[in-house]
């Protein structure tokens, strides 16, 4: 979510940037080793995202980028042109450098292929024995179900809930600053004295136009998502009310309370498939642990204690 919205979003974009260059852009599976060098992909008149020299993000390859996201990271991604911009230019200099490397022969060297022999024999163990330790399809019970929720009911209540909507005013220029100070005092005046036009001015003046399309509405969340600056004047307001402007880093917000609901413990029906999921992946642990297990039994085992040792007193 941008800087600028009330939800308090630029840390959490900051990491998933990171965790997109690193650790989701494609490449990043040691089977990647095995197939066709980017070098190889030279430009050609196919569509493209962005290019550079012989490489190129393909329309395709963000879509897979997309697709391994969570819902609401892909969204946050999606809404945030610098982010995606930022992968974009990281993929490339990646290819880049792999262009250079293949060209010296990089793959062959052997720490590179033993690396990816052990990498590509992980990735087969984990999929083979996923494989063997599927969970039955009409795993958990209602009555399992119903257990689970009760053992864990104590971890169930969710925080008070605000749905707040906002008028926002950015500050691009340091020196414009009292202008738009004025300009947010005088929308809270009108917002206070009118309260049910707060909808028609947050579309004709938010600057934020992801809520201004909704009036202001910023969502349902818990107090603590929201901006600092804003959530100790939310914490203030009763429900109607309105705020004086708030400043915060990015502009002015100018708040309206609109909903407030109080904490509470969450339903088995809220949480049914979050904790079915979760229950599926214990019993596919436990699945596989046995596996694992009658693997051993099965099979003759002895382990030579002075050739171990003689491994284990060698000098490093």
């Amino acid at each position: 979510m941008k800087k600028r919205t009330v939800v308090a979003g630029a840390g959490a974009l900051a990491v998933l940037v990171v965790a997109v260059a690193l650790g989701l852009r494609p490449g990043n599976d040691p089977v990647a080793a095995q197939q066709p060098a980017p070098s190889a992909v030279l430009a050609t008149s196919e569509p493209a995202v962005a290019r550079l020299g012989n490489q190129q993000v393909a329309p395709e390859e963000l879509k897979a980028l997309l697709a391994t996201l969570p819902t609401e990271a892909r969204e946050q991604l999606r809404a945030n042109r610098g982010a995606l911009e930022s992968w974009i230019r990281s993929r490339l200099a990646e290819k880049a450098v792999l262009e250079q490397a293949d060209a010296q022969g990089w793959r062959q060297r052997p720490e590179v292929e033993r690396q990816t022999r052990a990498a590509t024999e992980q990735i087969v163990f984990r999929d083979y024995l996923q494989s063997v330790s599927q969970v039955p399809t009409d795993y958990p019970s209602a009555t399992e179900l119903q257990q689970a929720y009760e053992a864990g009911k104590a971890g169930w209540v969710t925080p008070p809930m605000y749905r707040v909507s906002q008028i926002f005013l950015g500050v691009s220029d340091p020196q414009n600053i009292d202008a738009v100070r004025k300009q947010a005092v005088e929308l809270s005046k009108k917002a206070q004295v009118a309260p049910t036009e707060f909808a028609a001015l947050a579309t004709q003046y938010s600057q934020d136009r992801a809520s201004a399309e909704r009036g202001g509405d910023t969502g349902l969340q818990p107090l603590q998502q929201l901006v600092p600056e804003v959530r100790g004047a939310v914490s203030r307001l009763k429900v109607g009310g309105v705020s004086e402007p708030v400043q915060s880093a990015a502009g002015f917000h100018v708040i309206k309370l609109t909903e407030q609901q109080p904490a509470r413990t969450a339903t088995l029906d809220e949480l049914r498939e979050r904790l079915t999921q979760a229950l599926r992946a214990q019993r596919q642990e436990q699945i596989a642990k046995a596996y694992l297990e009658g693997m051993l039994n099965t099979a003759t085992l002895s382990i030579d204690g002075a050739e171990l040792n003689k491994v284990l007193e060698e000098k490093r």
